[in-house]
Formats: structure tokens, C-alpha cells, sequence
């Protein structure tokens, strides 16, 4: 993955007050004072995936019964069944110490998820489950900084990814530039480290890769 940009303008927009944003390029542009503005973060977009499409069901608001089923699924006589989950994906990219699990964190928090988030830099996945305002949540976190070879670490993403459909979770990725290809669908959220704070870059799906695909072993190094 090739590292999102922001000008120099949008850097300086984004800095209007803690936790303040602005848009450009199809990029949306927030600075974020500290750690806590960074899992405020974390928690808004937990909320915007949630109702994002057909991963909705990992956000907090979901009452498991949310997904419609087509007419005679479950029927015999070869009627198609409802459509497999289709977890949403968060990818975080940033050097070491941008807060990248600190918004995972958020994301935590916003689904209802007690249990204390750590990175998985060495057990490389961690599988959570919450409990929000109208039934159980899930997050699958995973931290591919380990697996140098991209075969690797698309081979964990692959198994993660139905880790999640299966938990109906949703998925969210640190060091995402280990992968050799983008997840479709994906959205993206890069942190830069700027003086006492640190800026958030969030690129939604529609908006399509940066610039292209990641390279096997891109971003190699902090």
C-alpha cells in the first residue's frame, strides 16, 4: 500500500481544535490532541462501519436479526440461501507509536468490549466479543508487522477474514503495507505523527486505493 498524502493546507485545516477534520482530495483530514481524541476516533468510525453495509452487523445496534434472508432460503428444492457475512475491514497504517491500537482501542469501546486491547504484534490476532445496546459484538485485530513475506501475511489475512464472517466481527488491521494486494472493500485510516499530536488520514471505500495496490513487503520498516 502507498501511503495516503495531505497538503500541507489540509494539515493545517485539520488543526482547527482537538478532534477537528476537513476534507480534501476525497481524504478526510482530523487532528487528534492525544490519545484520547485518538480513540474518540476510533469510536466514530465503529460507528460509521456499523452502518456501512453488509457489515453492519459488528456495530453495537445490532439486534442479530438484522440481515434479510431472500425469499424461500432455507427452503428445499435448491432455493439460494441468505448471502455469507461480509465482515468490514479497517486498515491502519502509521509508524510505530501512532496510535494505532490506542484506536483500535475506540473501536473497542464503541462495541460494547470490556476486555483490555493490546497489540497483537506477537500473537499477531486477537478475537474479542462485546456486548452492545441490542445484542453480542465482535473485533478481530490483527498485526501483520512480523510477516516480512507478503505470502504470509495474505495467507493470516485470508484466515482472519472468515475468522470474522464466522464472528460476524469486525476486522481491523494494523500494518496493512505487509499484504501484497487490497482488500476489497476496505477502509483505510493512515496516522502521522505531527509535533505533540498526530493527524488521521481516513479514506473511505468508494474512494478506491491511494494509488494502486500494495507491493509485497511495502512498508517494510517503522
Amino acid at each position: 500500500m502507498q501511503p495516503t498524502n495531505a497538503s500541507n493546507q489540509g494539515i493545517a485545516g485539520a488543526k482547527q481544535g482537538s478532534g477537528g477534520g476537513s476534507m480534501e482530495g476525497g481524504i478526510e483530514s482530523v487532528w487528534l490532541a492525544d490519545a484520547a481524541d485518538t480513540a474518540a476516533l476510533g469510536q466514530r468510525l465503529a460507528r460509521e462501519l456499523a452502518g456501512a453495509g453488509p457489515g453492519a452487523p459488528c456495530g453495537p445496534d445490532w439486534d442479530g436479526a438484522s440481515q434479510e434472508e431472500p425469499p424461500g432460503s432455507g427452503q428445499p428444492g435448491g432455493e439460494p440461501g441468505p448471502a455469507p457475512f461480509q465482515p468490514q475491514i479497517l486498515l491502519l497504517s502509521g509508524g510505530l507509536g501512532a496510535g494505532k491500537t490506542c484506536l483500535v482501542q475506540g473501536l473497542a469501546a464503541a462495541l460494547g468490549i470490556s476486555e483490555a486491547i493490546t497489540s497483537p504484534t506477537f500473537a499477531l490476532a486477537q478475537h474479542y466479543q462485546g456486548q452492545g445496546s441490542a445484542g453480542v459484538t465482535a473485533l478481530v485485530h490483527l498485526d501483520l508487522y512480523r510477516l516480512e513475506l507478503a505470502a504470509a501475511a495474505d495467507d493470516l489475512f485470508a484466515q482472519e477474514e472468515e475468522e470474522a464472517a464466522a464472528l460476524g466481527a469486525l476486522l481491523a488491521v494494523e500494518w496493512p503495507e505487509r499484504l501484497g494486494f487490497w482488500p476489497q472493500g476496505a477502509w483505510q485510516v493512515e496516522l502521522q505523527l505531527e509535533g505533540e499530536g498526530r493527524l488521521a488520514l481516513i479514506r473511505r471505500p468508494q474512494l478506491g486505493p491511494p494509488q494502486g495496490p500494495p507491493g509485497p513487503g511495502a512498508g517494510a520498516g517503522p
